[in-house]
């Protein structure tokens, strides 16, 4: 794989989006109301990994591109570039990994139902879909369980999505979804199928829902899992929770933040400063060298600073302990992050 540097990369993102964009304004010069949008995050990140350290410059755009009232693209790609240091004088090992995160369509059928099309995130349990992005996430690293159900993360199919109710003391809001089988560099996907269903009491800022999952290929691996979020009283405290269940190992993780703004406001400095803690476990039911989870019963407490900055720019750093039969271990991670937003072009008034 041909190897770019950092500021390469920087330089071929604005080419990138306009090829993302340029095709559908073509075709649809004046079509949709909305301006389109292009998000996402630029950050330098480093981790130690019981020893070894790499540096990792990332790039995550995201477009979003409303096609009429009832259509909507959505593309997230993600460019890395790892740098491995070498001792004695060499030259360092970089490479470079290229990634189309999602891209799907969006079709607004009606108030409680969307269909999306393409390559899709797997709706399972919350991690995936919600605190994947680096601008999102209070930790470098998913959870230990995450292979559990996600099917690496992606489905290339459709999925049915929406909200059942939506009411003043509880919304209950849905998601299922199909996968076919597809091999290619940048769409590969398993044949499954599965679903979340989740509800929200907006009293309690509580939510509680469910997901299921099933790969119909080689064994016919079944996972099911449940996620808790709170955040008690709607103040500065939130807890976000996750159990999984697969074939061959189960697990959990809770995370919690908490927002130090009552200490002059989240302006000030102490108020930008939000520690972080994640306990997490994975336990193995039966082998399974190709599943992606801990080969031994594994143990990791995480813990964390964020620190925001103004202008979208935020400081993380976190230390983790990890305990196992394979090996314990110390990790290392801080990264430098700034989350932009803006048009593709200037609105109509």
């Amino acid at each position: 794989m041909r190897c770019l540097s950092f500021r390469q990369i920087v330089r071929a993102i604005p080419r990138y989006a306009l090829l993302l964009i340029t095709p559908l304004a073509v075709a649809l010069p004046a079509a949709g109301q909305d301006t389109p949008l292009i998000s996402g995050a630029v950050g330098f990140l480093s981790g130690t990994n019981k020893g070894p350290t790499s540096f990792d410059p990332t790039i995550m755009p995201l477009v979003a591109f409303p096609i009429t009232r009832r259509f909507l693209f959505e593309n997230r790609d993600s460019l890395l570039e790892t740098v491995n240091p070498r001792l004695g004088g060499q030259s360092d090992q970089t490479k470079l990994h290229e990634n189309v995160t999602y891209m799907q369509m969006d079709y607004f059928a009606m108030s409680h139902a969307t269909l999306v099309a393409g390559k899709f995130l797997t709706p399972f349990n919350t991690y995936n879909e919600r605190l994947g992005p680096i601008w999102i996430g209070n930790f470098q690293d998913g959870p230990l369980i995450f292979p559990i159900g996600n099917n690496g993360s992606t489905g290339t199919g459709g999925e049915l999505r929406g909200s059942l109710y939506s009411g003043s003391k509880l919304s209950i809001d849905y998601v299922s979804y199909v996968s076919a089988n597809v091999t290619g560099t940048q769409f590969t996907s398993s044949r499954a199928a599965g679903g979340r269903a989740g509800v929200y009491f907006p009293a309690l800022r509580l939510e509680i829902g469910g997901s299921h999952g099933h790969v119909f290929e080689g064994t016919h691996r079944d996972a099911s899992g449940f996620y808790v979020w709170w955040q008690p009283g709607g103040g500065p405290v939130s807890i976000k929770s996750e159990y999984a269940h697969g074939t061959h190992s189960q697990g959990y993780w809770i995370e919690t933040g908490y927002r130090l703004s009552q200490f002059k406001g989240p302006d000030s400095a102490i108020g930008r400063l939000e520690p972080l803690f994640r306990m997490q476990q994975a336990f193995r039911n039966s082998p399974d060298a190709t599943d992606g989870l801990p080969s031994a019963d594994t143990q990791r407490a995480d813990f964390g600073l964020d620190y925001f900055l103004p202008h979208e720019v935020r400081i993380n750093a976190s230390y983790s302990r990890l305990f196992s039969s394979t090996g314990n271990g110390n990790i290392w991670k801080t990264g430098l992050i700034y989350r932009f937003l803006f048009p593709a072009w200037p609105g109509k008034k």
